[in-house]
């Protein structure tokens, strides 16, 4: 399959497009993609509305939440308290390359980051495990990353978990995600031509 991520921005305005597929182009066995938009500021990113839609055989959903200063709106019409920092699905890559670009300290092995993390039936803390140091060949080079993986375990019915390799030498933007929707199915995203404006990997 295959997937790209756009990033959007204009002044204090973003948005950040997500999407795979698995499969044939003409005859795809799943498509996923989830959108976030918002505002910059002094603590990284803050969405405002997430997009998501997702198609498997003949089957498909879609799904939206939008976010207020102190309250989240979920799918199902639902108002649960939000905290500072949350992120949706689409924007937690960013905010977490956002904190490790300005705070590195946090991307050191036995580290543990919490991203507050809006899902679709509620909003809660995610911890994130700085876990190892790897060099992965990529298509253009290889290169150094820290691996950083969810506590949570992903399992049938459950939410889906994403482990996530950070670059330093690439601006710290994440090069590989694993997605697990449980043991057995999963997305691995590997990044495919280094980044234009990144450094030289070191």
């Amino acid at each position: 399959g295959s997937a790209t991520v756009e990033w959007i921005r204009v002044g204090t305005r973003y948005q950040v497009h997500l999407e795979a597929i698995v499969g044939a182009p003409f005859a795809p066995l799943l498509v996923r993609r989830v959108s976030s938009e918002g505002e910059l500021g002094d603590n990284g990113l803050t969405p405002r509305r997430f997009e998501g839609e997702q198609r498997v055989a003949f089957r498909s959903r879609r799904w939206a939440m939008s976010f207020e200063p102190e309250r989240v709106r979920l799918p199902d019409g639902r108002e649960v308290p939000s905290a500072l920092g949350v992120q949706d699905e689409a924007s937690l890559f960013v905010q977490l390359t956002w904190l490790f670009t300005t705070q590195p300290q946090l991307l050191r092995v036995g580290r543990t980051v919490e991203v507050p993390l809006a899902l679709p039936r509620r909003v809660e803390p995610w911890q994130y495990d700085v876990v190892g140091e790897e060099t992965l060949q990529m298509p253009f080079a290889e290169v150094p990353t820290m691996h950083v993986k969810p506590r949570r375990i992903a399992k049938p019915g459950g939410d889906m978990t994403a482990e996530i390799w950070f670059a330093p030498g690439l601006q710290y933007l994440p090069v590989r995600i694993l997605i697990h929707q449980d043991a057995q199915t999963y997305i691995d995203l590997t990044l495919q031509r280094a980044p234009q404006q990144a450094a030289a990997p070191r």
